[in-house]
């Protein structure tokens, strides 16, 4: 690991110092919890595993982030070593925190790091799935668990809030790779001759918390990549978990956090190997430290926080007479949506031709924008966003509030394949998105930046 040097710690003093001396009242919380299942139960990610997790690789973690601006405004991060979570499962735990704590839809963020290796969780991916009624009860006992574990976790890093002095930088890790326009076994010998193609977003934000002694007491950090390094039958963070393990370690008492940016295209290659996985662990690690050890922007101002949910179109929806002839399907991943639609159908409550989908955004100080967006988003997204709000200074999310499917840019969405619609089925939505979903996405972030009062126009 990469270690502070003593001219960096020197900088970092003088940074303190200098927000000390602005007046900058900033506090910060955070607490964390173990959320590794208990019982042997049902892995997500992958449809074609056919038994329960096996054991534990390395546990994983639900972590906390309470902010309060000078102000008394505050927002809460939670970052969660999940595939993803289903909108039911986020509304009421968002709703818990608004009636205990006061903290709005606006101002609680729920992240996913997306590992493969988590269980399966309430409603997420349902239509992928095929459990007896063992494995429903499992799944159903685990997430009633996490729902409680999740509100008390928050109230833990409320009862830790501490003046802190906070800054932000960007690093970089080159290990995602654009999977839609590179083959996987030829990734090796094409990064060896720098002839990776296809659009990737290697930044690696870092927000970090430190007392008035200088110590590092929180660091949340992000990058645009899967968590598909492992696919066996261990619980296991992946390398995002190694990531954070191996911060904690070089900071003790420190609270590392992760989110997962906009990755619905991008993979880390080469995988498939415990060692892989520690190896980028300890890359996206390396690049947050030297980011630490560098001159980071002091955070001043205030935080202001907004939130919105779009009615993100459907294409065509299926008729029932075509859904009664899907459920007959040789493919059980289109037979098992068919009839969780048809039920649906059946119960009375016809197809919807739009989905709520969650559009947030938080401003913290003068310049930092850190946008979240619900599902699987594509990195063409983060690419147009950066370009149109400034790169250094906007950060995006996606996997966060609510994982309902791939979210394809208009490009990814006309090339068609797996992340331009193919995947719609394993999450049980009826179709694929329309034409319309990229703009109307990116319209909502410029109206929550107008409604923060940022300059959509800054470049830098």
């Amino acid at each position: 690991m990469i270690r502070p040097s003593v001219t960096s710690f020197a900088i970092m003093v003088i940074a303190i110092f200098s927000s000390t001396a602005c007046g900058n009242p900033w506090k910060a919380g955070a607490a964390k919890v173990k959320i590794t299942p208990e019982k042997l139960m049902w892995m997500s990610g992958y449809g074609s595993r056919t038994s329960p997790a096996e054991g534990t690789l390395i546990d994983l973690w639900a972590k906390a982030l309470v902010l309060e601006d000078p102000t008394g405004r505050r927002a809460a991060l939670v970052t969660l070593d999940l595939v993803g979570i289903h909108r039911d499962l986020s509304l009421v735990v968002r709703d818990a925190l608004t009636e205990k704590y006061g903290l709005q839809r606006s101002q609680v963020a729920i992240a996913c790091s997306h590992t493969h290796c988590g269980p399966v969780v309430g409603h997420n991916l349902m239509a992928m799935y095929l459990l007896d009624d063992t494995q429903r009860s499992l799944v159903e006992e685990y997430s009633v668990g996490l729902e409680r574990k999740l509100v008390e976790l928050v109230g833990e890093a409320i009862d830790n809030l501490a003046p802190c002095q906070i800054s932000w930088g960007n690093g970089q890790a080159t290990f995602a790779v654009n999977r839609r326009n590179n083959k996987e076994p030829d990734v090796p010998k094409l990064r060896d001759e720098g002839r990776l193609v296809g659009p990737v977003d290697h930044d690696v934000p870092v927000l970090a918390f430190r007392d008035n002694e200088g110590r590092l007491t929180a660091v949340v950090f992000g990058y645009a990549c899967h968590a598909t390094v492992m696919s066996f039958m261990q619980w296991s963070g992946d390398y995002p978990g190694f990531a954070q393990l191996n911060l904690e370690e070089v900071h003790p008492g420190a609270v590392a956090l992760f989110w997962a940016g906009c990755g619905g295209d991008q993979n880390p290659l080469p995988r498939r190997e415990v060692t892989h996985a520690k190896e980028y662990g300890r890359q996206l690690a390396d690049a947050v430290e030297r980011t630490l050890a560098g001159v980071m922007t002091p955070l001043a101002g205030e935080l202001t926080t907004v939130y919105a949910e779009v009615d993100l179109p459907f294409d065509r929806l299926p008729s029932g007479e075509e859904l009664q002839l899907h459920s007959t399907s040789a493919n059980r991943f289109e037979a098992q949506r068919a009839t969780l639609l048809l039920a649906q159908l059946n119960a009375g409550h016809p197809l919807s031709p739009t989905y709520p989908y969650p559009v947030q955004l938080w401003r913290l100080g003068p310049d930092l924008l850190f946008v979240t967006l619900g599902g699987e988003v594509v990195v063409d997204y983060a690419l147009r966003l950066k370009t149109e709000l400034g790169r250094e200074r906007t950060w995006v999310a996606a996997y966060t509030n609510d994982v309902m499917a791939y979210i394809p840019s208009r490009r990814v969405l006309a090339e068609g394949g797996y992340e331009g619609g193919g995947a719609m089925v394993y999450y049980g939505l009826p179709t694929i998105w329309a034409p319309e979903v990229e703009s109307l996405i990116v319209e909502q972030v410029h109206s929550h930046v107008e409604a923060v009062g940022a300059d959509s126009n800054t470049t830098r």
